[in-house]
């Protein structure tokens, strides 16, 4: 039986490190308070952002293959036509449980790819609202 979105939700929500993708440095984006609230709930923000040394007074990583620490969440805060790349970046690691891409972030063929390689993945989402309507 295949897994609702609302358990891949509930799942991705459960788990402690996320990679954030365009982790932004700049408050008042969405990509800088997002994060800064996961951070603020608990969670292990790991900021990915090659245009940026340190984000939340952490080292910034300049891609996914530059993170030496375990994953077990990549959020997107990219543009839709980079989600392929970041992906193909998710498929060389073993670690990464679920790919998740924001609010108006959504590619269909690379989410295909991450369900095929038994991963999860949710698109068009907020993580912030997510949490907030399934853990607060």
């Amino acid at each position: 039986m295949p897994v609702s979105e609302s358990d891949r939700i509930r799942e991705a929500l459960e788990s402690e490190t996320i990679a954030v993708v365009g982790c932004s440095s700049t408050p008042g984006k969405a990509a800088h308070d997002v994060p800064r609230y996961l951070l603020e709930q608990g969670y292990d923000v790991l900021p990915v952002n090659p245009n940026a040394e340190e984000i939340f007074d952490r080292s910034a990583a300049d891609a996914l293959s530059d993170v030496d620490r375990e994953i077990d969440v990549v959020c997107v805060f990219r543009p839709s036509e980079e989600v392929a790349g970041i992906v193909e970046e998710v498929l060389e690691r073993d670690d990464v449980e679920t790919v998740w891409t924001q609010l108006g972030i959504r590619d269909d063929e690379a989410a295909e790819r991450v369900e095929e390689s038994g991963r999860a993945v949710v698109q068009d989402q907020c993580l912030k609202v997510q949490h907030q309507r399934h853990l607060a």
